[in-house]
């Protein structure tokens, strides 16, 4: 191979690679009767700095997505039309002596995205699941429940695939922010929580 073949192989390798999306959106406010509550709410770690990595048919690394911040957004927009009174807070711990009802704590278990690519459909999907978990101010348990979300946008609405990444997860985002402020009261758990009160 000449050095000017092997300048353009090194320089191809290199355009290859890993390509990043941070999910961005906007996410509206639920137009829902407040609880007259004050909950606490805690962002660990792995929610802030959740990414998923969607690899290629071939094992490379494809797609990095970014979402905690948008899932950060999105309950900081949907909680308080949900409650008289939210406190984020920067540990479990850290609800116990400020007064609050509870302590509502949101973890991201699993993220799938179905590309065109991959599925032959024509659209981008997200999957998301999440669990939710409410305790009180002292970490005893209340209610611990699953929650999915889906989002999907079409192919032609977008040029790049990263654009069709991020709105396919918006999707997804206000389908969970619609489910989790309607359902939340019809959780069993919760509804026998909200009656002992």
């Amino acid at each position: 191979m000449t050095r000017t073949g092997l300048f353009l192989s090194v320089l191809l390798l290199e355009s290859c690679g890993v390509s990043n999306v941070t999910i961005e959106g906007s996410f509206p406010t639920p137009n829902i009767s407040k609880l007259p509550l004050t909950v606490a709410v805690y962002y660990d770690d792995a929610l802030r700095e959740f990414a998923y990595l969607e690899y290629s048919e071939t094992g490379a690394e494809e797609f990095n997505i970014e979402s905690g911040q948008s899932h950060i957004e999105l309950f900081n927009a949907v909680l308080p039309a949900m409650f008289e009174e939210v406190v984020v807070v920067d540990s479990m711990e850290a609800a116990e002596g400020r007064g609050v009802d509870a302590v509502f704590a949101p973890l991201i278990e699993e993220f799938q995205l179905a590309l065109p690519t991959k599925t032959k459909l024509d659209v981008y999907e997200v999957w998301i699941k999440y669990n939710m978990r409410l305790v009180t101010a002292e970490g005893d348990y209340i209610a611990d429940w699953v929650l999915t979300s889906y989002g999907k946008t079409p192919t032609e609405t977008f040029r790049t695939t990263e654009a069709a990444i991020n709105d396919a997860a918006v999707v997804a985002l206000r389908d969970l922010a619609s489910s989790f402020s309607l359902s939340f009261t019809q959780v069993p758990e919760v509804r026998d929580w909200l009656a002992s009160l």
